[in-house]
C-alpha cells in the first residue's frame, strides 16, 4: 500500500507539473479546487471498485450492457446471419461496430423523452458546484458523455460564436476527454471478460475522466467566471429559436441511421490507422532497425512508470499508450488484447482506464471539423491551440488511471 501510495503522489504530482509547464496563467490556479477535485474522484474510485455498493452497482451496469450487447447480437444475426459466428463471435464489425446502432437507438429514445436532458443537467450543476466551473462548462462535459464529442457541439451552435478562446479551450477539452455513452458498449465488447480483461473499469474511466477534465483544465486553463458568459444568459439572447419538434419514429429514424454512420466510420478509420502503423512500423524496421510502436514503447516509457507497472511490461505499456495516441483507443485496445498474457491485473486496469477516451490526433479534426461546420470564427480558434487540446486530455487520461492505480 506504501508503493501504491508513493506512486500516487508522485503520478498526481507528475499531471500536475505538466499542465502546470503550459498553463494559460498560474496566478488564477484554484487550489482548493483541485484538491476538492481530486478527493472525488478518489472517492468515487473507492467507492465504485472497493465498496460492496458500487461494486454491485457497476456489476448491474455491466450486466445491462452485456445484455444489450446480446439484443444488438441478434439483431446483427438477423441480417449477416451465420457470418456473425465467424472467428468464434469476435469479428470487429458485428461484435464492436454494431451495437453502436442500438446504442445510438436509446440515446434517441432518451433524448425524446427528456431524460437525459435532465440528467444533464443535473449532473452538470452538481459538477459546476465541485470543480468551479461555470454551468455552461459543466454541462458540456456532460452532454459530450451523452452524445459524443462532435455531436455535442451541435447543441451550443447559438452561441459558439460569442464564446472566448478559454471557454471554448474548456469545451473541446472537455470533449476529447470523454467517450460516449453510444460507443461504450463496443469498449465493453473489447475489453471483456472472455478477453481477458475487466469492463468495469470502462464505466470507471467514463466517471473519473469527467472530472479529471477539471482537473487539469483548472490548472492548464485557468479563468475567472464570468456572468457575460452564462448558460443562461447565453441561451436567452442567442437560442430562443424554437424549433419544430419531430415525431417519435423520424427522431429513431435518424438516431439508427446516425449509429450505423458512426459504427462504418469506426471500422473504416480502424482499418486506415492499423494499416498505416503497420506499414510505417515496415519502413523503420528496415531503415532504423527498430519499429516506429517500439520507439512509442521509449517514448511514452515515463508515462507507463508513473502508473507503477511492473520493469517486465512497462516497454509493451508505453507501446500500447503511444498507439492510442498516435491513431486511436480502438487501435491501442485491440494492441492490447493481443498480449493480454503478458500484463498481470494491475496494468490491464491502469491501462483500460487509460485508453478509454478521445485523447488522439485523430479526434483534433474530428472537433475542428464539427465546429467549423457550426462556426467557423470559432474554429480557427480551437484550430489555434488543438494541440494543447490534446496535452490536456492525454494528462486527464493519465491522472484517472493514476487514481485507478493507488485503488486495485
Amino acid at each position: 500500500m506504501v508503493t501504491k501510495l508513493g506512486f500516487f503522489v508522485v503520478g498526481v504530482f507528475f499531471v500536475f507539473l505538466m499542465a502546470f509547464l503550459w498553463s494559460s496563467d498560474r496566478k488564477k490556479i484554484r487550489y482548493n479546487y483541485l484538491a476538492l477535485i481530486l478527493v472525488v474522484q478518489v472517492a468515487l474510485a473507492y467507492f465504485f471498485l472497493r465498496s460492496s455498493v458500487g461494486e454491485s452497482i457497476v456489476g448491474v451496469i455491466v450486466v445491462g450492457f452485456d445484455n444489450l450487447l446480446r439484443c444488438a447480437a441478434n439483431g446483427t444475426r438477423f441480417i449477416f446471419g451465420s457470418l456473425t459466428d465467424m472467428d468464434g463471435g469476435h469479428v470487429f464489425f458485428f461484435a464492436v461496430g454494431m451495437p453502436i446502432v442500438l446504442m445510438s437507438a436509446l440515446i434517441g429514445i432518451l433524448q425524446y423523452l427528456k431524460i437525459l436532458p435532465f440528467t444533464v443537467k443535473v449532473v452538470g450543476f452538481i459538477l459546476s458546484k465541485i470543480t468551479g466551473m461555470g454551468k455552461l462548462e459543466s454541462f458540456n462535459a456532460v452532454s459530450s458523455l451523452s452524445v459524443g464529442q462532435s455531436e455535442n457541439f451541435i447543441a451550443y451552435k447559438k452561441i459558439l460564436d460569442h464564446l472566448p478562446a478559454n471557454v471554448l479551450y474548456t469545451m473541446a477539452a472537455t470533449a476529447m476527454s470523454t467517450v460516449s455513452l453510444a460507443i461504450s458498449g463496443a469498449y465493453m465488447g473489447m475489453l471483456s471478460v472472455d478477453n481477458g480483461f475487466d469492463p468495469k473499469f470502462v464505466i470507471v474511466a467514463m466517471v473519473l475522466n469527467m472530472f479529471g477534465a477539471f482537473f487539469v483544465i483548472t490548472v492548464i486553463n485557468p479563468y475567472e467566471k464570468s456572468e457575460d458568459i452564462s448558460f443562461d444568459n447565453l441561451h436567452e439572447k442567442y437560442d430562443e429559436e424554437a424549433t419544430e419538434k419531430q415525431s417519435f419514429f423520424e427522431m429513431l429514424a435518424e438516431y439508427i441511421l446516425d449509429g450505423f454512420k458512426v459504427a462504418v466510420i469506426v471500422c473504416a478509420m480502424l482499418i486506415g490507422f492499423i494499416a498505416l502503423l503497420s506499414l510505417i512500423d515496415v519502413v523503420f524496421k528496415s531503415i532504423f532497425g527498430i519499429t516506429f510502436t517500439d520507439i512509442l514503447g521509449y517514448v511514452f516509457y515515463p508515462f507507463a512508470w508513473v502508473l507503477n507497472i511492473s520493469s517486465d511490461q512497462v516497454h509493451l505499456a508505453g507501446q500500447i499508450m503511444g498507439t492510442k495516441m498516435v491513431s486511436n483507443e480502438f487501435a491501442a485496445i485491440d494492441l492490447m488484447t493481443k498480449h493480454v498474457s503478458d500484463l498481470s491485473y494491475h496494468t490491464k486496469a491502469v491501462l483500460s482506464v487509460f485508453l478509454i477516451s478521445f485523447a488522439n490526433f485523430s479526434s483534433i479534426g474530428i472537433i475542428i471539423g464539427a465546429i467549423q461546420a457550426l462556426s467557423k470564427n470559432a474554429a480557427v480558434q480551437v484550430a489555434r491551440f488543438s494541440l494543447k487540446i490534446l496535452y490536456g486530455a492525454t494528462l486527464v487520461s493519465l491522472l484517472s488511471a493514476v487514481i485507478v492505480g493507488l485503488v486495485v
